[in-house]
């Protein structure tokens, strides 16, 4: 997801912008630039690659003004070179932007028509060029901007300075978003809170189709219609402190290890201790008469939600369909009268699955949501907001977010299951009891991470690796798989333990090594029956289980990892942490760059 930061100032503003922007590197970007106003002048400056190119390119060529625009750029249309990098400026506009325009190759061509040049492949110089027409055709700019927005379709969050006016930006924002923050004689723009921590704890966030003019001495709101509208301004609670590596290597290290306690907060939320009850926020519908639900997530949000299918079944006796969010609207799915709708996401604002709560919204069906942005597009449009509590997670791959939203999914598996009946108070009481655990569990899997590392160069050389696991532990498998592919570039894929002979089997050699995810249990045998198909074929398997299970199929492997002994209910959060740890620690032996890694952003604000 691109990163935007603007500040109309009292003094020089680049180094701020540039702060901003380092600020949101863990969105994932390929590209940065800056664009400043200064006595009827635009001055830009752009770098392909990391932000520490545009500094030197900065260094080089000086950009100063009271006034400017910053960006980082996660390539959609057009590859990440310093030509498609934003800004995109004409003669007397430039402006940032974060999302898709879907309609810009007609408009694109109706422009070429009029006589515009364009030097870039991407979709946001349109709207540069359509905001230019307006004002050179003697419109102001705010007549330029209201006469361009409903022209455009898609997702967008814009920042846009004039040539002609150096005390003043316009942003506006439909699907993508946007805040505004309130300096001493000073205002400012953000994609996020955190990128204008630094500056301001005041700020509002716009709302859905806004649009803003910013001034020095404030901000003016208009919304979809363009009427003026008054918005909260609220106390953000984003700090810079909260972006700090700490004693850590890696963003990636410290937030897997923030685990126990992220994970303690959030369920401190959900449980009550004392009456040894789960409970969720107050909501004004029943629960109990709920006949479905509809779980929509993207990524690493979606292997939760396959792992809460397990639980809303297996407890609440409740019929789940899961769906990956690009893929949901377009197979028109049967949204029955009574439905749940649950949408996960640590972000709130991924383009594919709020256009799916929407989607669902529209079709009647009650809302759930959970997220770790209280304040996003999705809190603010549920009936009932189910907040993690996992903090800013910078690390482009998430842990600590998914860790988060399984603690959450397990509260909420349970209290249906309470309000279906299918719980007595004395199961309750014993699954409180065992969610209770979680932290101390994860304490106990976080002590085998020397061991992991020291194990990291067996994985490392490989091209190949597959991960297994039965039940809950099949969506841990390919969230393994997704983990080390994402940060360690290995082709690596899951599967249920069982389908190995349907096929996968084939993939088997003394290159391949196979990670076992098998807690001794009831599922424990028949796991160790897959993975000894895999050795007798020469694979190498890496078997992750408790002390019970290791001692009875630990020999002959090449590695394993124990884990501590746990419940069922809480084994996908504590089995979590050696897939992790693992992936990273191959990271590292690789070389690869663990916080950012290639092509990735931290939440995909395009379809």
């Amino acid at each position: 997801m691109c990163g935007i930061i603007g500040i109309v100032g009292k003094d020089d503003v680049v180094d701020r912008l540039v702060d901003g922007l380092r600020r949101m590197e863990y969105r994932g970007y390929d590209s940065a630039g800056v664009c400043m106003v200064e006595n009827g002048q635009l001055i830009r400056r752009r770098a392909e690659g990391k932000l520490n190119n545009l500094v030197i390119e900065l260094a080089r060529h000086p950009a100063a003004g009271h006034t400017g625009i910053a960006h980082t750029r996660w390539a959609t249309h057009g590859a990440p070179t310093t030509s498609n990098a934003h800004p995109h400026a004409t003669e007397e506009v430039a402006l940032v932007h974060n999302g898709i325009i879907e309609n810009f190759k007609s408009l694109r061509d109706a422009l070429i028509a009029r006589g515009r040049k364009f030097e870039s492949e991407t979709d946001t110089e349109v709207v540069a060029h359509l905001v230019s027409e307006q004002v050179e055709a003697g419109l102001t700019p705010q007549e330029a901007v209201k006469a361009v927005l409903p022209q455009l379709r898609g997702a967008f969050a814009l920042a846009i300075v004039f040539r002609s006016h150096d005390d003043m930006l316009i942003g506006a924002r439909l699907g993508s978003p946007l805040v505004v923050g309130y300096g001493e004689g000073e205002t400012y723009l953000g994609s996020d809170a955190l990128a204008l921590a630094p500056l301001t704890q005041k700020i509002t966030y716009l709302e859905e189709g806004d649009w803003v003019v910013i001034t020095r001495e404030g901000a003016q709101i208009f919304d979809v219609d363009d009427n003026p509208v008054q918005r909260a301004v609220v106390a953000s609670g984003a700090t810079a402190a909260a972006i700090e590596k700490g004693n850590y290597r890696h963003f990636m290290l410290k937030e897997i290890f923030e685990q126990p306690t992220v994970v303690a907060q959030t369920l401190r939320s959900y449980l009550r201790r004392i009456e040894q009850t789960v409970a969720l926020p107050q909501i004004d519908f029943d629960l109990s008469k709920i006949n479905r639900v509809t779980i929509v997530a993207c990524g690493t949000s979606y292997y939760a939600g396959m792992v809460a299918k397990y639980w809303f079944e297996q407890f609440a006796r409740l019929p789940v369909d899961i769906d990956v969010a690009s893929e949901f609207r377009y197979r028109d799915p049967v949204l029955e009268p009574g439905g749940l709708a649950l949408f996960i996401s640590q972000s709130g604002e991924t383009a594919d699955t709020l256009a799916a709560l929407r989607h669902c919204k529209a079709a009647g069906q009650t809302i759930a949501v959970v997220v770790n942005v209280p304040t996003s597009s999705m809190a603010r449009e549920a009936d009932l907001l189910l907040p993690t509590h996992a903090g800013p997670e910078i690390g482009v791959a998430s842990t600590k977010a998914f860790t988060c939203q399984l603690a959450v999914l397990a509260a909420l598996a349970t209290h249906l299951a309470i309000k279906r009946g299918r719980l007595s108070r004395e199961e309750e009481a014993d699954i409180v009891n065992h969610l209770a655990e979680t932290p101390a569990a994860l304490n106990a899997a976080l002590a085998h991470d020397d061991e992991i590392a020291a194990m990291a160069h067996l994985i490392a050389p490989a091209r190949d690796v597959l991960y297994l696991g039965r039940g809950p532990d099949y969506p841990l498998a390919i969230e393994g798989a997704l983990k080390l592919k994402e940060i360690s570039y290995i082709h690596a894929e899951g599967y249920a333990s069982g389908e190995m002979k349907h096929g996968p089997i084939a993939l088997i050699d003394e290159a391949v090594p196979v990670i076992v995810l098998a807690p001794s249990g009831p599922l424990f045998e028949k796991t160790v029956s897959n993975m000894q198909e895999v050795r007798a074929r020469g694979g190498k398997v890496v078997l992750i289980s408790d002390a019970e299970g290791i001692a009875e199929a630990g020999e002959g492997c090449l590695a394993t990892i124990e884990m501590p002994k746990v419940h069922p209910l809480i084994a996908p959060l504590v089995y979590a942490v050696p897939v992790q740890l693992l992936a990273y620690h191959v990271a590292v032996v690789k070389g690869t760059d663990v916080d950012q890694p290639r092509n990735l952003a931290k939440s995909v604000t395009v379809e």
